[in-house]
């Protein structure tokens, strides 16, 4: 082993999880350029489907975004009439983010999207368990 072994590419862990990445979001692209979504818009309205309503802040703390990168997400999804945007009454500071009745109608659309995914990723069940119990884990080290 040479000084520069730490250097070939086959000896990072982050290459293979950023190549899977985006592999991955690539097999999301047919289905949700058919709803006129990104994978980040698409993510968001997940959360949304979910929530209903959560703060930007919120929002970008579950998706590991920062508001730089969800500030044009959510301006797009809400020209598209997807959300809306507006102050908290409680404290101005605070933007909340709310899916409105045609984001809700979009999840209908949206519904059979991972089922087409999980067929595209080839792992037996428990190997999609155990890499999704990994990389939640890996994640976990990156929160505040």
């Amino acid at each position: 082993m040479n000084e520069y072994d730490s250097l070939k590419l086959e000896n990072q862990l982050c290459f293979p999880l950023y190549a899977a990445s985006r592999e991955v979001i690539k097999l999301y692209h047919p289905y949700l350029s058919e709803l006129d979504l990104t994978y980040t818009q698409y993510v968001s309205m997940m959360v949304l489907w979910e929530t209903k309503k959560i703060s930007v802040k919120e929002l970008g703390q579950k998706l590991f975004l920062d508001s730089g990168t969800l500030t044009p997400v959510l301006k797009s999804l809400e020209s598209k009439g997807y959300i809306r945007r507006y102050r908290s009454t409680e404290d101005e500071r605070v933007l909340i983010v709310e899916i409105t009745e045609s984001g809700e109608k979009l999840k209908e659309q949206a519904a059979e999207i991972p089922g087409k995914i999980v067929g595209c990723v080839k792992l037996d069940a428990e190997e999609a368990v155990q890499l999704y119990r990994l990389l939640y884990k890996l994640l976990e080290n990156f929160k505040e």
